[in-house]
């Protein structure tokens, strides 16, 4: 093989040393003939044997040498494609013929070719100059929503094109079909056996075998020159077989009947197929499309002091942009003024609107409801979390699932095979006696009734339509194999904190001090009301008897707190409605708490040591300290002039929807595990109230990968589901790692599944996507294969060796091939799309 040379960008060089280190290694690799790097353009320029390197193995040796050659990825819209050989066909010819190109994956659902390139060593061009040469188009458009428009245009010219031809196609098999019939019955008179009537019909098929069937002829012919076979072929061989064969008897060559109806039926007959297969094809991803329609097409910017209206792509970073209700939010942004609550419910799936204030964050696309909103954007065009949601989900859904591996291994060998068995079947029924005419009859109806397109469509299409689906729920899949692996899934390692807990401490407990109880009933009693106990004399000390006071004083103390357990007790007193004191003399005691004068009062906030310390009364309160922790709770000591007036319960809150998640996950079988650097004790307290069986307590973050490999090596198929950055060690040593949506981005990168809400029943519902997918791949599979391995050997005949059946029902007519094939495609394109009503909760 000849030699080739391709040139790469190679980033982290800082010296003379870096070149040469570059250049050794990539020399290293066997076919590697010369490796030239030019520091001052940061690129390398290598001549290689293709039959020997690639150019992924020089890019792996480059990144092993701690340099990084970067890549790039592009989607083309591919028009031409009619069956799964089209597929391998444009598939080769990028990966084989293209220098520069390291993968290419073609979807025949979405009609879309998913490349990963070298810059700068190929081009746009250079990949649709590739598959065009291989007889294929490329759809073309200067942007992105250009593009958009241009595939819309493409595939309704499509359809409109398939429509036109079609009609010509009834207009003319219908009289000839009808006629046919009737001379064949015996239903009109003896000029029907007249020999210009054959000379009519092939007047009526004429039009049908060279306008309505000759993108069969085209796309046989490109697929022939490309040295591979397609569905084109077997149909334009069919057809012409019955075609031509029908010219040669009505020329008087040879005697019998002529089969012009035949040859115009199958063509008609398949293109009534095709074209109810390209439009349901457009339906299975008409979820990613609605989600690039939820953007707005303007947005009210603030420019020069005055409202402007200006078109969404114009926005820029850091402009203020007016919000008011029932509009959409045209960009990501912060609340800068106002207060809202907005619906997400069609990007996280979320049916209850949020509430937004001023410094949170708020998603474009999503539907602001009620106040006026004034939001400063900061992601703007292809970087709102809208587009990078559409990217992701239209990426996987051109990725491959491992699934689809033996159904492409078939379909590349399957038109010639068929070839082979019709050719077999034609020799084996001429040798049999039955005369040229039915041997011709059955090569023409095995050669029909073949139909790759359906082993080519059985799992794209559900792939396209179930990522779409999960898209709708704020289910994100990286790709297809994610979606796989996701429904043989045994245990789910949950992250504690932030995934089931929501990881921001709050208030859950305020227990008065004993003694202040008792006097409060005695009050009571005495019918002097309650409010009026810190007015009246006590002996010992005076302490407010209220919990709403004792909060607002522990708050007052804590005003202005970083540390999170005060600005739990800030954010509880908040709530409360309360108004806050300024503290005086405040003091913080390093691993103790803090202690401040706060009107009147000197109270002290901390753990016990500072109660030890400042040698204060417990008034009993130990219990119910000990209480609290047994529940997993931090417990703050609350003492008023040396006297303890309460303990504050502070915990980690429950996520709303964690413990309906966890009960769903094991009612599907799967053991769900909670994983944790809290205390066994701790963990366990939470672990009885969310209904987990099974906790792996103290694990250091570094450890939790190690913990996830070792329930692997039980024999598990595991998920990891995470938020933190401390997790995507661990998401990426799962099986199936699931971000939550709400933590860092590198968790998400590490992840195979993101649930943008954050809402941990969303586990459940992807777990439940994954298996209404897969199962309806396998439907379709079952189906493609069936359909295919029982009727080719009925078309070839197979039926005449089954003891006691019907005579009329042995041979399967050419016609009726030709509409069982239309409709095969049809039925997987058809089954697929019923996930789209399928119920995933």
């Amino acid at each position: 093989m000849a030699q080739q040379q391709i040139t790469m960008s190679v980033l982290g060089m800082t010296c003379a040393n870096c070149v040469a280190t570059v250049e050794r290694n990539v020399k290293k690799i066997e076919g590697v003939d010369e490796a030239a790097v030019n520091f001052s353009t940061e690129k390398v320029s290598i001549s290689y044997d293709p039959a020997k390197a690639t150019p992924q193995a020089i890019i792996d040796r480059i990144d092993r040498a701690g340099y990084e050659v970067p890549v790039a990825s592009i989607e083309l819209p591919i028009t031409g494609m009619t069956c799964a050989n089209c597929v391998n066909t444009v598939e080769r010819t990028l990966n084989k013929k293209v220098p520069g190109i390291l993968e290419a994956n073609v979807n025949f659902a979405t009609e879309k070719a998913t490349v990963k390139y070298i810059p700068g060593a190929v081009t746009r061009a250079d990949m649709v100059a590739a598959v065009e040469r291989a007889g294929y188009g490329v759809v073309a458009a200067d942007s992105e929503d250009a593009l958009v428009d241009a595939e819309k245009e493409a595939r309704q010219r499509e359809i409109r094109d398939q429509t036109r031809k079609l009609w010509v196609g009834v207009i003319f098999t219908l009289p000839l079909f009808l006629l046919s019939m009737a001379r064949d019955f015996g239903l009109v008179g003896p000029w029907s056996h007249a020999g210009w009537v054959n000379y009519l019909f092939l007047l009526l098929a004429t039009p049908v075998q060279f306008y309505t069937g000759w993108d069969y002829y085209v796309g046989a012919y490109k697929s022939l020159r490309n040295k591979s076979a397609n569905m084109d072929v077997l149909v334009a061989l069919g057809s012409s077989v019955a075609y031509f064969y029908s010219i040669i008897v009505t020329v008087g060559l040879l005697g019998g009947h002529v089969y012009f109806e035949t040859s115009a039926a199958i063509i008609t007959l398949i293109k009534v197929g095709k074209l109810l297969e390209v439009q349901a094809k457009g339906k299975t991803s008409e979820a990613i499309k609605a989600l690039m329609g939820l953007q707005a097409k303007t947005a009210r910017v603030v420019r020069g002091g005055a409202e402007v209206d200006i078109p969404v792509d114009q926005v820029e970073v850091g402009d203020l942009v007016i919000v008011r209700p029932g509009e959409k939010v045209p960009v990501d942004g912060v609340v800068m003024n106002g207060f809202s609550s907005v619906d997400e419910s069609l990007l996280t799936g979320e049916s209850l609107p949020v509430d937004k204030k001023v410094g949170d964050e708020v998603i474009g696309a999503t539907l602001n409801k009620q106040g006026l909103l004034k939001i400063e954007a900061t992601k703007v065009g292809r970087d709102t979390a809208l587009a990078q949601i559409v990217r992701l989900v239209e990426a996987a859904q051109g990725s491959k699932a491992p699934i689809q591996a033996l159904a492409d291994k078939v379909a590349a060998i399957f038109v010639p095979a068929v070839i082979s068995i019709a050719v077999l079947t034609f020799i084996a029924w001429l040798a049999s006696g039955a005369g040229f005419t039915p041997a011709l009859v059955r090569l023409v109806a095995v050669l029909v009734i073949a139909c790759p397109c359906a082993l080519g469509l059985a799992t794209p299409t559900a792939i396209v339509v179930g990522m779409g689906k999960g898209a709708g729920q704020g289910i994100l899949f990286k790709n297809s194999s994610a979606l796989e692996r996701s429904h043989a899934l045994q245990a789910i390692v949950l992250d504690k904190t932030g995934t089931i807990t929501k990881g921001e401490p709050a208030v859950t407990d305020i227990v008065l001090s004993q003694n202040l109880e008792l006097r409060m009933k005695n009050l009571e009693k005495v019918g002097q009301p309650v409010a009026e106990a810190s007015e009246l004399p006590v002996t010992s000390y005076q302490l407010p008897v209220t919990t709403t006071e004792l909060l607002r004083l522990a708050a007052s103390v804590e005003r202005g707190s970083e540390h999170p357990l005060g600005e739990a007790v800030v954010r509880a007193a908040q709530a409360e409605g309360v108004s806050l004191s300024e503290p005086a003399n405040f003091e913080a005691i390093a691993g103790h708490g803090v202690a401040a004068e706060v009107d009147g009062y000197r109270v002290l906030l901390g753990n016990q040591r500072l109660m030890e310390r400042e040698g204060v009364n417990l008034n009993g309160l130990g219990p119910k300290v000990e209480q609290l922790q047994n529940e997993a709770k931090t417990a703050m000591w609350v003492a008023i002039d040396g006297q303890a007036g309460a303990v504050i319960g502070i915990a980690d809150t429950i996520k709303d929807g964690s413990k309906e998640a966890i009960a769903k996950l094991k009612k599907m079988g799967l053991q769900v595990v909670m994983m944790t650097g809290d205390n066994q004790a701790t963990a366990e307290a939470i672990a009885v109230e969310v209904g987990v069986d099974r906790v792996l307590a103290e694990v250091l973050p570094g450890d939790k990968a190690a913990n996830v490999a070792k329930l692997q090596e039980e024999g598990l198929v595991v998920a990891m589901v995470g938020d933190g950055i401390n997790d995507a060690p661990a998401l990426a040593q799962a099986d199936v790692g699931i971000a939550i949506g709400t933590g860092a981005d590198v968790a998400m990168e590490a992840a195979g599944i993101t649930l943008i809400s954050g809402d941990l029943r969303g586990v459940p519902k992807a777990i439940g996507l994954s298996h209404a997918t897969m199962r309806t791949i396998k439907q379709n599979l079952f189906w493609a294969f069936a359909y295919n391995v029982v009727l080719i050997p009925v078309a070839a005949g197979a039926l005449v060796f089954v003891p006691g059946f019907p005579n009329y029902l042995q041979e399967l007519h050419p016609i009726a091939a030709a509409f069982a094939m239309a409709f095969s495609s049809v039925t997987v394109v058809g089954n697929s799309l019923r996930l789209r009503g399928a119920k995933i909760d």
